[in-house]
């Protein structure tokens, strides 16, 4: 995992992971070393990942206040539960939908809960975070935010893109990379994670968009894209594509063996 600091008490802990005939797709947690710690998302649930090992490399767990868990999928909770143990002052905070989507698994202990909606606003000191409903999101409980000091906004899944390979992936500046390639990877993953931008009312859609373009954030971070810092106001005018984009049509059993087979040995 990468670590990255970007400035304002901020770190990125990245992680990749692959994604056949797409290319490598940034799995992105964040840390804010406000007055009062925030971990946003706790990483990928795979066997050989240790979240709290590379949380360790920015902070000592144990200050950590609030967990800010942007929606309850696998590849944003993978050390939830560690780090909660680990601790023992620390809330997570999500939403009435994503506790209950949690339960069906391992549930959060009630104690540890903090229920926040979009359009409220959670003061960790020297900072405010607003949060807000992304324009894109694949889950109902996703809640992004945004950092009135740091003006950076946290947007979960939104605007991510996969990523060539690795090295891309990991990199800690979007703006090192193609600005062609990384649109066109942001309109695919759009129509990947959030099919039913093809079915909204555009009018209704745009309207989204328009609150978070009127917060005028200096840098984006999503969970599934290098840090943005800078010229982030084109990542508005992708959305406004998405709709129009072509839908992601994944390959049948017979593109599966295809695939598999490209992996086997000459």
């Amino acid at each position: 995992m990468e670590i990255h600091r970007m400035g304002h008490g901020i770190s990125v802990l990245n992680d990749q992971v692959p994604v056949p005939g797409a290319g490598c797709l940034p799995v992105n947690a964040f840390v804010i070393q406000s007055e009062q710690p925030v971990v946003i998302d706790t990483g990928l649930s795979l066997p050989d990942r240790n979240f709290l090992e590379a949380l360790g490399s920015v902070m000592d767990p144990a200050d950590v206040r609030w967990i800010w868990l942007t929606h309850p999928d696998r590849d944003h909770t993978g050390g939830i539960f560690d780090l909660l143990e680990a601790a023992p002052q620390a809330k997570v905070v999500t939403t009435f939908i994503g506790m209950g989507i949690m339960s069906v698994a391992q549930p959060l202990p009630m104690d540890r809960v903090f229920l926040l909606n979009p359009g409220q606003t959670l003061d960790v000191g020297d900072r405010k975070l607003t949060a807000f409903r992304p324009p894109l999101f694949d889950n109902p409980a996703t809640v992004g935010f945004y950092d009135d000091r740091a003006r950076a906004l946290f947007s979960s899944d939104c605007f991510g893109a996969p990523m060539p390979d690795a090295e891309s992936a990991g990199c800690n500046d979007v703006r090192a990379l193609p600005t062609d390639q990384v649109r066109a990877g942001q309109l695919l993953w759009a129509t990947i994670d959030s099919p039913w931008v093809h079915t909204v009312d555009p009018d209704k859609f745009m309207a989204t968009i328009q609150p978070l373009r009127a917060m005028e954030p200096e840098i984006v971070l999503s969970s599934h894209l290098p840090p943005a810092p800078g010229g982030v106001g084109t990542f508005f005018d992708m959305l406004t594509e998405a709709p129009a984009a072509d839908p992601f049509v994944g390959p049948d059993q017979e593109g599966l063996m295809q695939m598999l087979a490209s992996f086997e040995p000459a």
